[in-house]
């Protein structure tokens, strides 16, 4: 593989990592969280969820999911570099 591919990867770990924790501290905990700092946690549906946690949720999993990608393709990167020579 190119080393370009490599250092895309490394880049994009990078920037998803940063991204996955500031979504991860904007959810509501148990004590209100961050994201009532900014209010998201004044408003709520009837469902008990706002449109604004619902979203944020889509987000986390699509972040987390790019991330868990990034892991996987520099594995495997690794192990075709260290067996390939």
């Amino acid at each position: 593989m190119p080393i370009a591919f490599t250092y895309t990867l490394i880049v994009l770990l990078i920037i998803t990592s940063i991204l996955l924790t500031m979504l991860i501290l904007l959810h509501r905990g148990k004590g209100g969280g961050m994201s009532s700092m900014f209010g998201g946690g004044v408003t709520s549906s009837l469902a008990g969820s706002s449109v604004a946690e619902k979203n944020l949720d889509r987000y986390t999993v699509l972040v987390g999911i790019v991330w868990f990608a990034c892991i996987v393709g520099l594995g495997l990167w690794l192990r075709v570099s260290q067996s390939g020579g």
